[in-house]
């Protein structure tokens, strides 16, 4: 290490949350606008899923389009940082598919 922050502590800072890895596996598949992840994901507020959605595009890893439309239309997608994470994720599905716990 450099002295900073360890980089696994770094990666869980940034997709620890609850809904993070969610949204993401969601978006991995394409486009989605917010109505669309917020049906997938039940249980997410709204407030705590668009706090997710800013915090992952201010970290480069999900983009957001507005057209210009009435009424506007929005959505999000991966950027290619985002796209990175497609592996461990699916990593995570299979590991969770061989869990025996319950």
């Amino acid at each position: 290490m450099d002295g900073g922050i360890c980089p696994v502590e770094k990666a869980l800072k940034i997709l620890g949350s609850k809904w993070t890895i969610l949204i993401l596996r969601d978006l991995l598949s394409g486009k989605k606008r917010f109505g669309e992840l917020r049906k997938s994901l039940e249980g997410v507020s709204p407030k705590t899923l668009s706090a997710r959605l800013r915090y992952l595009e201010e970290k480069g890893i999900v983009e957001r389009k507005v057209y210009p439309e009435v009424p506007p239309r929005v959505e999000y997608s991966l950027t290619k940082r985002g796209k990175s994470l497609g592996s461990i994720i699916k990593s995570l599905k299979a590991w969770g598919e061989s869990c025996r716990i319950k």
